[in-house]
């Protein structure tokens, strides 16, 4: 069994649509929102990412087979005057799960992270997601807090229509 971590080529069609695939595969999941990307969504993604010079993606690959992704967002810390590489999206395809592809992605995003000179990778994870809790804490991620008396921060949002 080959694994390998390759960076996605928003300009590659085939990588586009294996990114795609794993997406979507990802969206439908429970952990994932439950429902299919939209066509919308399908038609133009690939053309919104090229447009996107902070977005990286890769994909891991068991045998030559599309099995995990990582989409990351790069930010800036004022704070620490750096770039801060977030994983918006990180999923393993059902099939593939139990070979350590979480944490082979979650090594390919810290080299990334660091070749960029980030202070730091973040990430949001769903707090009944145990099992990604756990691949992240195994690789050393900890909830975020500044001050212990303050409680650790909370990911918020508000949906714009």
């Amino acid at each position: 069994m080959t694994i390998e971590i390759c960076k996605v080529d928003y300009h590659n069609a085939q990588q586009m649509a294996e990114l795609i695939a794993l997406l979507d595969q990802y969206a439908q999941d429970p952990m994932g929102g439950g429902e299919a990307l939209s066509p919308d969504t399908k038609q133009n993604l690939a053309a919104a990412l090229q447009q996107r010079n902070f977005m990286t993606s890769l994909i891991a690959y068991v045998d030559d087979q599309p099995a995990g992704l990582a989409n990351c967002i790069e930010s800036f810390s004022t704070f620490a005057c750096k770039p801060i590489l977030n994983i918006h999206d990180m999923a393993v395809n059902s099939e593939f799960r139990g070979l350590g592809l979480s944490q082979k992605l979650l090594a390919a995003v810290e080299t990334l992270a660091r070749e960029k000179g980030c202070s730091k990778v973040t990430l949001e994870v769903l707090s009944g997601n145990k099992v990604a809790m756990n691949a992240y804490e195994k690789f050393g991620f900890t909830g975020y807090e500044l001050d212990p008396a303050m409680g650790k921060a909370e990911f918020w949002e508000k949906k714009l229509k």
